[in-house]
């Protein structure tokens, strides 16, 4: 792995490199990043028969189309550290979760930082949003909701970058009227058809056209002001789609993005193909940033991940695009993914977990609150309900023949090719970006270098104990049962881990579940070993839950104590008292998880009511 100083001394060097990309007059190219909100695809140009995007569509028709582009997560902060960094979120933690504050080191410079020092007027209007400590006065020459190319002086070129919340999920907590109507849109199978999802399908088909129009508004500002021939222009979305199944999900839905950049005459020698071109190879969001420094003629920083795809530097298609989720928000979980834009392998490291995790922000949507309430009256297909049931280890999806992502082929012979390239594929990922998502937040390994020191982090050994885990193959029972005594906190943690997987087969693991509840170093190890003891009906184990979550320990291991309490379900009721004062804590994700577990154990949960007390937008 290359040294800090190394880092530090190859970013100096790449400062002052960027001449190469300038004109014969001495000139480079304006760049214009149009970013939509939580998005999927839903354009005429991308072949939905029921939207209408006129704009969008001709910036398409004259540009380049990415057919197969992908978020990094499926949620806005742990994507929006990649697009700022070129760094995978995983790779520095606690950046993986969603609504963390991860220490950004200085040797990791961020794209605007180092476009502004080669000279561009670099503006940000407005979100931000970077999980990380990151000031970002400090990186932009201006981050606000008047941010624009209009005040730069001097002649200098541009980078603009204007996002719009008109598609953010929080925009269908109300009504959306307009052109599409409920009855003009298709209910994926995963859905129930009722009434509340056709209505939030129509509304963000609304959305999305209202989207359009402002998109509009901004080229036209371009075009006027005599700029449209010297910019290159990108269009893309953050993330995936907000509806079901969708944000924070590692399905297609959570993740394929819109990007179609559009790079005009003066500069095609910079673009991967002609006007009109459709691009159908796998492209990530993640290589945005080295892809803008590649136009502005800057060299990538030596710790950034991400490869570019159109400029001096542009390397050859991608062969796959990867993505993650650990928690989000109050919900912990644990997925990886990747595609080759025909097939999708998930990697589930918390099966026992189910997919609908009661989210409080999501579980405004009147959809989320329909789907649930069709599952708890037995109305649903087994397609539908699989969402509120536990994972499979792998699931592994043709995307062309089944776009919903219903059937898992991971058992079937004729695909055993495919699941095994795809499995090495995104094992050796996960080795090479050092994913750390397997540390429990707030442990000491966190954090892009900590990481990287194997005393703390020993990441081959971590991923081979957690695949032991997740697959809860009860004859590897004796291997949990060693690791519980290793001196590493993150192997004991994914050790007990697997016991919790194992239910009551756990059984001859108890003794030492119960020494480590007493007395292991790290609350996180005694968390997951007392969820493994409530299992096993040891009341140590509940009592040690309802403890924790009363307790003065950090916000994360609290929130691991409640997220086990919610999977123990009626096994929790002895906790009831602890669980009714945490529900009243200051602390959101405490509120929100305390008062979801207090509401199912009292009886009075409903899909309808609100387990929210602030407005903790993602």
């Amino acid at each position: 792995m290359i040294s800090r100083r190394e880092a530090l001394a190859a970013m100096a060097a790449a400062l002052g490199d960027y001449s190469t990309a300038r004109a014969a007059d001495g000139s480079r190219p304006n760049i214009l990043c149009l970013v939509s909100e939580d998005n999927n695809p839903f354009l005429g140009c991308y072949g939905d028969t029921v939207v209408r995007t006129p704009n969008i569509d001709a910036l398409a028709a004259k540009g380049v189309l990415f057919r197969h582009a992908y978020a990094s997560a499926p949620v806005c902060a742990p994507s929006r550290f990649g697009l700022l960094t070129g760094v995978h979120a995983e790779s520095c933690s606690p950046a993986q979760h969603m609504r963390a504050t991860a220490k950004l080191p200085p040797e990791i410079r961020t794209y605007p930082e180092l476009m502004r020092s080669a000279g561009y007027y670099c503006t940000n209007n407005a979100k931000t949003d970077y999980n990380c400590d990151v000031d970002p006065a400090r990186l932009w020459d201006e981050t606000s909701p008047a941010a624009h190319w209009r005040k730069r002086t001097g002649g200098k070129p541009f980078l603009a970058v204007f996002n719009y919340m008109v598609t953010h999920e929080s925009q269908l907590f109300r009504q959306v009227p307009g052109r599409v109507k409920p009855s003009d849109v298709r209910v994926p199978g995963f859905l129930p058809d009722t009434a509340e999802i056709r209505e939030d399908y129509a509304g963000y088909y609304n959305l999305m056209e209202r989207m359009d129009t402002q998109i509009g508004e901004r080229l036209a500002e371009l075009k006027a002001d005599g700029l449209a021939d010297d910019t290159i222009v990108f269009y893309y979305s953050d993330n995936g789609g907000v509806l079901p199944r969708s944000k924070r999900f590692c399905y297609d839905e959570g993740l394929r993005c819109a990007l179609i950049v559009h790079v005009p005459e003066k500069w095609r020698h910079l673009a991967p193909a002609g006007p009109g071109t459709v691009i159908n190879s796998p492209v990530s969001l993640i290589d945005l940033p080295a892809t803008l420094l590649s136009i502005a003629g800057v060299r990538k920083p030596p710790l950034m991940q991400s490869n570019a795809f159109l400029g001096r530097d542009a390397t050859g298609p991608r062969q796959y695009a990867f993505a993650m989720r650990n928690r989000m928000d109050e919900c912990i979980d644990f997925c990886r993914t990747v595609t080759d834009g025909r097939y999708r392998y998930i990697r589930n490291y918390m099966p026992h977990r189910p997919w609908g995790q009661h989210l409080g922000f999501a579980w405004t949507l009147k959809s989320y609150q329909s789907w649930e309430t069709e599952y708890r009256a037995g109305r649903t297909t087994p397609e539908q309900s699989r969402f509120f049931e536990t994972k499979p280890y792998e699931e592994l999806y043709d995307l062309q023949s089944d776009p919903d992502q219903l059937n898992n082929l991971i058992g079937d012979s004729g695909q055993r090719a495919n699941a095994r390239r795809l499995r090495a594929a995104l094992n050796r990922h996960m080795l090479a970006i050092h994913d750390n998502g397997f540390i429990p937040e707030g442990a000491d390994a966190e954090g892009f270098f900590a990481s990287r020191n194997p005393a703390l982090y020993p990441l081959k050994r971590v991923m081979m104990i957690a695949d032991i885990a997740a697959r809860r193959d009860v004859r590897k029972i004796a291997v949990l049962n060693r690791s519980l005594d290793d001196a590493n906190s993150v192997i004991r943690f994914w050790a007990a881990n697997g016991l919790v997987m194992l239910g009551r087969q756990a059984a001859p693991a108890l003794a030492k579940l119960q020494h480590l509840v007493r007395t292991d170093p790290s609350d996180h190890v005694r968390v997951a070993a007392a969820e493994a003891l409530a299992l096993l009906d040891d009341p140590q184990g509940v009592a040690t839950l309802g403890a924790m979550i009363v307790s003065k320990s950090p916000v994360a291991v609290r929130l691991l104590a409640l997220n086990a309490l919610i999977a123990l379900g009626e096994r929790a009721r002895p906790a009831l008292a602890e669980i009714a004062e945490a529900s009243s804590d200051k602390e959101e994700y405490i509120f929100r998880s305390a008062s979801y577990v207090k509401a199912l154990l009292d009886g009075s949960y409903r899909p309808d009511m609100s387990t929210m007390r602030g407005t903790t937008a993602g």
